[in-house]
């Protein structure tokens, strides 16, 4: 690595390799799309999330004579259950994948 001092007192750096930056150059969408693919249950668990509160909130009007805050606890636990069961089944598919859908040598 090189230091070069310039008139302006700033300093420049070189250097022998060279650094590729693709990864900042992503956009969002694309991030989305590389991470939805590198683990798939990430955002199954995020819409079956996004579901039940949407389900929970359209049931709000129509909860009868049930108390609000114990609907919305029931939301809760739904929704956070989903979740927890979404980890759960990409942990297990991750684990097949790397340990018994592997070839052997």
């Amino acid at each position: 690595m090189e230091i070069f001092f310039q008139k302006d007192s700033s300093i420049t750096m070189s250097s022998d390799t060279d650094v590729s930056l693709s990864s900042y150059d992503e956009g969002q969408g694309s991030k989305l799309i590389r991470k939805a693919k590198e683990a798939p249950f990430v955002p199954i668990g995020m819409a079956g999330f996004a579901a039940i509160v949407a389900y929970g909130l359209y049931k709000l009007k129509s909860r009868g004579n049930t108390k609000m805050s114990i609907h919305l606890i029931h939301m809760r636990v739904a929704a956070q259950g989903f979740v927890v069961g979404a980890m759960t089944l990409g942990m297990g598919y991750s684990m097949y994948q790397e340990f018994w859908s592997k070839p052997k040598p």
